[in-house]
């Protein structure tokens, strides 16, 4: 079946199908120069994923505050697990490593979550989870953490204010 599915692509969903929207919506968002000009985001492998990761999240954290969508924020996170399985494959990564590399973004996945559920509400908080997910042991500005957590809040806010149904829609305007 795998088989097939690399040939003639995977079987329609249109759960997730629905859902594919928003996500283009998320990764470009998570694409905007600004981070990476203004916030001083590594515009590299690492640094576009942390930025999908932490969009993805603040979408995520938003649709857990809203009564049953639990299955979209399972299908939006199986959405990002196939990007990511696509783009590993396609800068070379083989079969025997993909699994394990899905894993280990799967849990950043989790960490960023974890971290900026806490975080969004607090400043100090907000500012040490994006110098610690987004920049490692990278030694940013104080400006630039200061622009990405203003940032961070105010896409936050964003969501917060759409309807649901405009976010699961693809969030026109986010």
């Amino acid at each position: 079946m795998a088989l097939l599915e690399r040939f003639f692509g995977p079987k329609a969903d249109p759960a997730k199908d629905r859902l594919r929207p928003l996500y283009a919506a998320i990764v470009a968002k998570a694409r905007a120069p600004g981070w990476y000009d203004n916030g001083s985001v590594p515009d590299s492998v690492d640094g576009r994923f942390e930025m999908v990761a932490a969009m993805l999240s603040l979408v995520l954290l938003r649709l857990e505050n809203e009564a049953g969508q639990e299955a979209n924020n399972v299908h939006l996170t199986e959405i990002f697990v196939d990007d990511m399985d696509s783009q590993l494959r396609e800068i070379g990564i083989g079969d025997m490593i993909v699994g394990k590399q899905i894993g280990k973004m799967m849990s950043a996945l989790g960490g960023r979550l974890g971290a900026y559920r806490e975080a969004v509400g607090d400043d100090g908080k907000l500012q040490s989870a994006i110098r610690r997910n987004i920049f490692g042991d990278k030694a940013p500005s104080d400006e630039a953490v200061a622009y990405l957590a203003s940032q961070f809040k105010s896409e936050a806010a964003k969501l917060t204010a759409m309807p649901v149904g405009t976010l699961i829609a693809g969030a026109e305007g986010w």
